[in-house]
């Protein structure tokens, strides 16, 4: 129709919603419940097909001209909503940013040391924060932090990507990697190994168990030829 806004059917729907008998506008912009679209009705009429189909009529548009309604079990609605809420926040994490702080020149061995951080940090899901901090004349030497940088970068880069690139600080250099899995997997494989490494070490154990259970017990052979050296008429 001329004048009217085009309506979203796929958009937020709000908490707080008028259905069946509290919706008292005149006529409704009906909505099947499979998302089909029936067309401008009277209210009454779609209380009707609500009924008809064991359904409540829900307003979830109010504020188009006229409102859109939605014909859906509400109480299941609720429910799924809710459902996802709770999945949501238990999934909700929050963002940790570790720090690792580098001098321009420094050594191999700690070089290694301090990836070794980086990469537990990120195996983890957490972001980090690199710092090289330049000090009395490595200040005029930026290269060497921009290098260090990103020698760094591709020596993690299967774990990790760059989220912000290198940036003068003052006196230091900074970049920040992120972690190409989210938090909450990180855990999840942390303690699926967790409970791997517990069940392999629980066979050794149980085979280890079962190795001095053997040892300690003599063959029949051998008992057998002992009771015979001690007794040579005894008939076993």
């Amino acid at each position: 129709m001329p004048g009217l806004r085009p309506i979203e059917f796929g958009g937020h729907i709000s908490t707080e919603l008028r259905i069946n008998e509290r919706i008292r506008v005149p006529e409704v912009r009906l909505v099947g419940p499979n998302g089909e679209t029936v067309g401008i009705v009277p209210t009454d009429q779609a209380l009707k097909l609500a009924q008809e189909a064991d359904l409540d009529l829900v307003e979830v548009a109010p504020m188009a001209r006229p409102p859109v309604c939605k014909l859906m079990d509400y109480g299941k609605f609720k429910y799924e909503n809710a459902q996802k809420a709770r999945e949501a926040r238990r999934n909700q994490t929050n963002v940790i940013i570790k720090e690792m702080k580098l001098r321009p020149k420094i050594d191999q061995h700690d070089y290694e040391t301090k990836k070794g951080h980086v990469v537990r940090f990120l195996k983890a899901g957490d972001k980090v924060k690199i710092t090289i901090m330049f000090r009395g004349r490595e200040q005029h030497r930026p290269e060497l932090g921009f290098r260090l940088l990103q020698k760094l970068a591709e020596d993690v880069e299967e774990l990790g990507f760059v989220e912000s690139s290198p940036k003068q600080d003052g006196r230091n250099m900074i970049m920040v990697l992120g972690p190409h899995k989210k938090k909450a997997e990180a855990k999840a494989e942390v303690k699926a190994a967790k409970q791997e490494a517990a069940a392999e070490r629980a066979a050794e154990q149980a085979e280890e168990r079962a190795e001095r259970t053997t040892t300690a017990q003599p063959s029949n052979k051998k008992v057998k030829r002992a009771n015979e050296a001690l007794d040579p008429d005894i008939d076993l």
